[in-house]
């Protein structure tokens, strides 16, 4: 079976009734999690974005707290794991103020953890990797916010 483009599925949403919108609505959200978060995120929480972040940066606390640091093995599997978390969220969201916060806090907490990243390439890179995605970020925002982001990330790079 092939899927539909975008174009396709817009123009068959627009022709449908309400009550036939809320089914496909239900059914779409019982079938992945993602489907569900989404919904949820469309519904509940898009309205207020700064209580977005607030709640995914105590999630991202909890679990760098989580985090077994008696082998970096374990680090590096744990900091990939909320990376992809961080990933999810900022495409829920699709601001970008709202994923350069999330980036940042998350270096934050792996600056706080004190973990030694010249010690493992691995980890190091991921470090590196989610500095250089700030800034592809911040470049493409508006002068003020990149103003304070930058004076913010200052401490962050190696």
């Amino acid at each position: 079976m092939r899927a539909a483009s975008i174009q396709e599925i817009k123009k068959e949403i627009i022709t449908l009734k309400p009550a036939q919108l809320v089914d496909l609505c239900m059914r779409l959200g019982k079938f992945k999690k993602e489907n569900k978060e989404l919904l949820t995120y469309l519904l509940f929480e898009a309205q207020d974005e700064q209580e977005y972040i607030r709640a995914i940066k105590e999630e991202i606390d909890t679990l760098i707290v989580e985090i077994n640091l008696s082998q970096l093995y374990f680090a590096k599997k744990s900091l990939r794991k909320i990376g992809r978390l961080i990933n999810k969220y900022a495409r829920y969201s699709s601001e970008k103020p709202t994923e350069v916060e999330l980036r940042i806090h998350f270096l934050n907490g792996i600056k706080e953890l004190g973990i030694p990243l010249k010690k493992n390439a691995v980890i190091h890179n991921l470090y590196l990797g989610q500095y250089k995605k700030i800034n592809q970020l911040i470049d493409a925002l508006h002068e003020d916010l990149q103003y304070e982001y930058r004076r913010e990330i200052e401490g962050l790079g190696l």
